[in-house]
């Protein structure tokens, strides 16, 4: 049997494995009865140790393969993309899976595919790496580092523990299966680092980490770096950031940045955004949660969703701030905090009957899966959805307001 590894972005020379020449041939997948030749192509990330994801594709190759006999191609069983896929599944084997299984490791998704985990070295054991997140959440990657369990939720709940495809999900639960593939592929070849958890300060905690470091920072005032910032590269109105300053939504960070608390459903700070003339991130030990700028009523019935604070700040100042909504943005990507969060927000709308929610994501790929997330979430709570595209062309709220306030985006 013959056996052929493609890499994407290499020539047709062969790669050189054991002291046998390896033949490099073309993208896609094939196998007669005649050459029993077999192909793969994997997109390697920059700097990927090629040799290795080779052997790793060999290895895989190798295994045995189960043989489901497949129905006659007729006009039903037409040569499409849905059905080659298709066909694929019904094989019961997934190559590429099992090859992404093999070449990234769980580590790895801790450390690059999101920010703040690290290693507790302390608590680790060579069969069982303690991973700590700046929220409190620990994962510990096992068997290898090909499999993976959450002691906060394992055995308790069957979702706690997985493979690394779980472990994408687990950590972006608004990936489909699709695009957790693809997240996986750009880490190929890359080694996790085993950077060191470090332990917070006597008197301070997870969940305190980022309250008493919100505390320390000044209140947002007229006038100063992160104001001026905000008035004159954002556009954002007086009006909209005393609202801001007064419900304690934006405080002044440093050299100039505006930070934006991210609060848990009992007003806790759990994480602290950033956005800068020239930075933006978040604090050390930060969770994601909700940013949130409440309306001046009770009874509120409208929630209006966006991805950054000051595109959610941008849309409260294009509508004049009303007084029955709820202005909320997720700092991007959803993870269990902010899921945790929204869920509880819509469940206190569900109780109007005229309850509303407002998804106001970019208008860009990314924004389009946030919005398809956040729509099916607010069903589950049983809340009416719209969705608000920035128009004209332009991608987010921030650019619209820039445009109508006379400045481009």
């Amino acid at each position: 049997m013959t056996r052929q590894v493609r890499l994407a972005g290499e020539n047709s020379h062969p790669l050189r494995i054991d002291g046998a020449d390896i033949p490099v041939v073309g993208r896609g997948m094939r196998s007669t009865e005649r050459t029993r030749v077999r192909e793969w192509c994997l997109p390697l990330a920059t700097g990927a140790p090629q040799e290795l994801v080779a052997r790793t594709l060999l290895r895989v190759a190798s295994r045995p393969r189960t043989l489901v006999p497949r129905p006659c191609r007729g006009p039903a069983m037409a040569s499409t993309p849905e059905h080659r896929v298709e066909r694929r599944m019904m094989s019961g084997h997934d190559e590429e899976r099992e090859m992404l299984r093999a070449a990234v490791g769980c580590a790895t998704v801790l450390e690059k595919l999101v920010s703040g985990w690290t290693l507790d070295r302390a608590e680790s054991t060579p069969r069982a790496l303690k991973y700590r997140s700046g929220a409190g959440d620990i994962i510990i990657v096992n068997h290898g580092d090909r499999g993976w369990w959450d002691p906060h939720k394992f055995p308790a709940e069957r979702h706690g523990r997985g493979d690394v495809f779980d472990l994408v999900q687990r950590l972006n639960p608004s990936l489909n299966f699709g695009q957790v593939r693809q997240a996986l592929r750009r880490l190929v070849g890359i080694t996790p680092s085993y950077a060191t958890y470090q332990l917070p300060r006597q008197g301070e905690t997870h969940t305190q980490a980022p309250q008493l470091r919100w505390d320390k920072r000044p209140r947002l005032r007229r006038g100063s770096r992160a104001w001026r910032y905000l008035t004159d590269e954002r556009r954002l109105t007086k009006d909209i950031l005393a609202i801001a300053s007064d419900t304690d939504a934006v405080r002044e960070g440093a050299f100039g940045s505006a930070w934006f608390a991210h609060r848990d459903h009992d007003g806790r700070v759990t994480g602290i955004e950033m956005r800068g003339p020239t930075y933006r991130g978040f604090t050390a030990a930060s969770g994601k949660s909700l940013f949130r700028l409440p309306g001046s009523r009770r009874g509120l019935s409208r929630l209006v969703v966006a991805e950054a604070p000051i595109d959610t700040l941008s849309f409260a100042a294009l509508e004049r701030v009303r007084a029955d909504t709820i202005y909320a943005a997720t700092g991007g990507g959803m993870g269990p905090g902010t899921i945790a969060a929204l869920e509880g927000l819509l469940a206190q709308l569900a109780t109007h009957v005229d309850a509303l929610a407002i998804v106001a994501t970019d208008a860009d790929r990314a924004g389009e899966r946030y919005a398809i997330r956040l729509t099916e979430i607010a069903a589950n709570a049983g809340v009416r959805s719209e969705r608000a595209q920035p128009p004209g062309g332009l991608k987010d709220w921030n650019d619209v307001l820039k445009a109508r306030t006379g400045r481009g985006a």
